[in-house]
């Protein structure tokens, strides 16, 4: 089991406290549920960084409250959520 290697990651790169509670709950729906996660949730993803966000990803599903996700559709669905901010960020905003 990883959890003690990913609760090392988020503890030595301060996961916890580099992304607002709103978009945490933003970026997991998206993931574990369906929906889209905004262009400021989507900015702060980024910011927290790789490392941390699959970290967290992996730490969440070995709670047992998740026990019945399909790991890979999750897998799949954090690694899409973070390609597309990656995107959307390094693009210029059409918008201002």
């Amino acid at each position: 089991m990883a959890t003690k290697e990913n609760n090392q990651i988020i503890k030595e790169n301060n996961c916890e406290t580099n992304m607002g509670f709103p978009c945490v709950l933003e970026a997991f729906t998206s993931i574990i549920k369906t929906g889209s996660i905004s262009n400021k949730c989507c900015g702060e993803l980024v910011v927290l960084g790789k490392v941390c966000h699959f970290a967290l990803v992996k730490r969440t599903l070995e709670n047992l409250l998740f026990k019945d996700l399909t790991l890979t559709t999750i897998i799949a669905k954090s690694i899409q959520t973070w390609t597309n901010c990656l995107a959307l960020i390094d693009s210029p905003s059409p918008s201002a």
